[in-house]
Parts: structure tokens; C-alpha cells; sequence
């Protein structure tokens, strides 16, 4: 693809003459460009080829698997914890940097909202083993965190997201419903000694006998109390659990979550994040379901591949399953204890092969599409900048840029580990060659456009 938009130079184009009818110049057009990405290679990754983000970035960068080595996550975006580059010159640019030479790329109205910068962030994960409970700030919280302790908390922004399964996906997500406190009360003994005797009675009766009853006050005062203890009261009282666990799975099937706060404790041995998913929904998505995740929400992610998407931030509050710093005492001063299960989303088909998901944050939106053998897909332009990832196959990526009775034509062969930028007002066909082409599209929610 001829990259005009590079490091040193720019598109250059001949002055078209003064528009008698218009009365102004036409504006210069802008294509798109391709991105080599970041990778991230954390313990809790999938190792070498197995990993879909070490296939993709491996593609991207042209770069060796290591086989000994877990790949994690892979990042599309302009966030200084894993920046794009430009593919179009000499020198390597950052994407922000890029954008930050001719913000127009991004539409007047983007600009207007964020700035010279890309509202959201785009990863691939490949999730080998749980990564931590954690949540993420609000904005308020995320600039008094960024302020006191910059070389944690990166930036001063929210973080809300959404992971869509690439593969059968496990996840822990918000506070489990009334009804499954209380049988969780009657059915783990290790959680119900943290509960004074008047108040279990109390749970377990519910509004029915008392009035006052508040749901909400209780799980966060029992969730906050299992948080709160020492180490050496977790691994006590999590070594009673596997006991007790390891002599009846001998008599009984053990629940989906029984099992499962086994296998935590299996990747995190003594770990308080092990007992704290009893607190948690259990969510298993398969292919194409996705769920968002708003600020202050705890959640987990425990296994499979996802897309995920979030606003421009990396700020994480963990507080289990992890080797990665600490932040109890934060955590548990922001989290909603909003309970019940997450809903979970299936996404809006656009055409036949093009399927959208529309989470409630207006800084993101991700199509998903899957577009057979010779076969074509129009993407319209829109008022905001897009990024494309190429997840499968091969075929034709045609930016068909127009500006008044201009047309400037840009075909180019992609195929999987393919990214590009696309700039703001661009419409861009693709068509599938050889195989089924598989790709993933990233823009502002276009919500925030219609709500202007």
C-alpha cells in the first residue's frame, strides 16, 4: 500500500482550483495505515503457538514464537504501556505520535471530545491460567490514583470494557444474587464462620422477617471481612476447604463453582482470590457472546482467548490471583456491590456476514465480521477514526477514498496479523480471496455520534 502519511513527509497534492459553486479548496484525504503492535508476555499467558496473540503478533511483526514463553496480550493503540507504530516511512512513529501531526484523522468531533488521541484501546488476550480479581477506577478515582501513585496507575482515565470470545471464554463478574449468598451461607461452612450467628439468621431469612434488610450491606460486610484477614487465616481456612472438598467429591459430584475455586487454588496456592469467586457469577461465554464491564465492577478473567476493548486506560486495582501488587484497601472502598448475573451480549447483525456489539461507553464499539470466499463487505464512512485486525484468512482491503468529485483508489492484499488505522470519513470495502477472511473493527460507539 503506497503510505503517503509518513514520519517525514506528507501527502502532497496539486492546489485544485477555487470551486466557483463551493467557494473553498477541497480538503486533503487521508488514507489508512498499517500498525505494527505491542505484545505482552505475563505469566498467566498461553505458551508459544497455542497462543492466538503469539500467532498474531508473530504475523505483525514478523518476529520468531518462543515456545518457552507465555503470550498474553496483544495491543492495538496509542497507550504509552504498549504503543502501535506506523508503517509508513523510514523512521518508526508511534501511532499517537502520528495522529498528533494531523489530528483531523480522527474527526472534528472525536477531537472536540477526547483530543489528539484515540478514545479506546484494542487487545487480543490469551488467557492460560486466571488473571487477577480486580476492577477498574472511575474517573474521579483514576485521576487521585494517577496523582499519588503515578508508576502504578498509568493515566488518569476510566477504564470501562468488553471482552468478546474468540473461544469458549470463563470469567468471574460482579456479586452473585441474594438467593445464591444464601445458599452459598449454607453450603460453605469456611465462609459462614465469618458471619456472627444473628447475622446468617438474618441473611438467611431475608426480607421476609426483617424489614430493614438490606441485601447490598450484607455481602459487601461479609465479601470486605474475607478480604480484610491475615494470610495465615486464607490458607488455614482454605486448607480446611480442600479437605473437606477432596472427602466429598469421593460421594458427589462437586458444583461448577466448587471446582472451579479448586482450580484457582491449584494456579494460586493460599490466595484469598481462590475463596473470593464463591462472591463472584460464573460466566462462560462461547464464541461471538460478549460481556462489558463498567467501572468499579469486580471481575476476573479465568480462561480462553477474547477480543477486549476498553477505553484509553491501564489502570487496575487487584486484589487476588496474582503476583502483581496489591491494592486491598483500594479496591474494596470502590467496588459496586451491585448483585446478579451479567447480562450477556450477543451483538446486532448489520449484514449477513457483519456482526455488531454496542456496549453501553460511548468511547468504543467492535464489529465482528466473517466473510466467505469472493465474497464483500462495505464498511461506510464514519465520524470517527477505526482500527481493523485481520484474525484469519486472506483478501482485498480497498480504501475508496473520496473528497467532492475526487476518488483516490487504495487496494491492498491483507491477510492474518494485519492492522491498520483507518482515518476518520473513510469507506473501505474488503472482499475475501483465497479463504473465509476473519476481522475484527474497533471505532467510537456511534451512539456518541447520534446523541450529538
Amino acid at each position: 500500500m503506497g503510505q503517503e502519511h509518513g514520519a517525514n513527509e506528507k501527502m502532497e497534492q496539486m492546489e485544485p482550483p477555487w470551486d466557483k459553486n463551493m467557494k473553498k479548496k477541497r480538503k486533503r484525504i487521508h488514507r489508512p495505515v498499517r500498525l505494527r503492535c505491542s505484545v505482552k508476555n505475563y505469566d498467566w499467558g498461553i505458551f508459544g503457538r497455542n497462543s492466538k496473540v503469539a500467532r498474531l503478533f508473530a504475523l505483525n511483526s514478523g518476529s520468531d514464537i518462543d515456545s518457552g514463553r507465555p503470550y498474553a496480550e496483544f495491543w492495538i493503540g496509542t497507550h504509552e504501556s504498549g504503543p502501535s507504530y506506523a508503517d509508513s516511512g523510514s523512521e518508526p512513529l508511534s501511532l499517537k505520535a502520528w495522529i498528533s501531526q494531523d489530528p483531523s484523522v480522527l474527526g472534528d468531533k472525536v477531537v472536540d471530545k477526547w483530543g489528539a488521541d484515540l478514545p479506546f484501546l484494542f487487545k487480543v488476550l490469551s488467557v492460560g491460567k486466571a488473571l487477577s480479581i480486580q476492577a477498574h477506577p472511575d474517573k474521579e478515582l483514576a485521576r487521585v490514583l494517577h496523582k499519588s501513585h503515578p508508576s502504578v496507575y498509568r493515566d488518569d482515565n476510566h477504564k470501562p470494557e468488553m471482552a468478546l470470545a474468540l473461544t469458549e471464554f470463563e470469567a468471574l463478574c460482579g456479586f452473585i444474587s441474594v438467593k445464591e449468598l444464601k445458599d452459598m451461607l449454607n453450603s460453605v461452612p469456611e465462609i459462614a464462620e465469618l458471619v456472627v450467628v444473628a447475622d446468617a439468621e438474618r441473611i438467611l431469612l431475608g426480607s421476609e422477617h426483617h424489614e430493614n434488610w438490606n441485601a447490598k450491606t450484607d455481602i459487601e460486610s461479609i465479601f470486605t471481612r474475607l478480604m480484610l484477614l491475615s494470610k495465615d487465616t486464607i490458607a488455614d481456612m482454605i486448607s480446611r476447604l480442600k479437605r473437606r472438598l477432596n472427602l466429598e467429591k469421593k460421594k458427589r459430584l462437586l458444583t461448577v463453582k466448587e471446582q472451579l475455586v479448586l482450580r484457582l487454588e491449584s494456579q494460586y496456592p493460599d490466595d484469598v482470590g481462590a475463596i473470593a469467586a464463591f462472591f463472584l457469577n460464573y460466566v462462560k461465554l462461547n464464541r461471538g457472546e460478549a460481556i462489558s464491564l463498567g467501572p468499579n465492577e469486580p471481575h476476573a478473567y479465568i480462561s480462553g482467548e477474547c477480543i477486549e476493548c476498553m477505553a484509553t486506560s491501564d489502570n487496575v486495582v487487584r486484589a487476588g490471583l496474582t503476583s502483581k501488587p496489591l491494592d486491598v484497601q483500594t479496591l474494596l472502598s470502590m467496588l459496586k456491590y451491585r448483585q446478579g448475573s451479567p447480562e450477556i451480549m450477543q451483538g446486532v447483525s448489520l449484514n449477513p456476514y457483519t456482526t455488531r456489539y454496542l456496549p453501553p461507553f460511548e468511547e468504543f464499539e467492535v464489529d465482528c465480521c466473517n466473510i466467505p470466499r469472493s465474497a464483500s463487505v462495505v464498511f461506510p464512512s464514519v465520524l470517527g477514526p477505526s482500527l481493523f485486525l485481520f484474525t484469519a484468512g486472506k483478501g482485498h482491503f480497498d480504501a475508496g477514498l473520496s473528497e467532492d468529485d475526487i476518488v483516490v483508489e487504495g487496494d491492498d492484499l491483507v491477510e492474518e496479523g494485519e492492522v491498520f488505522f483507518v482515518p476518520a470519513n473513510t469507506k473501505i470495502s474488503i472482499t475475501a480471496k483465497s479463504t473465509e477472511l476473519q476481522l475484527y473493527r474497533v471505532g467510537v460507539n456511534s451512539r456518541f455520534f447520534r446523541d450529538l
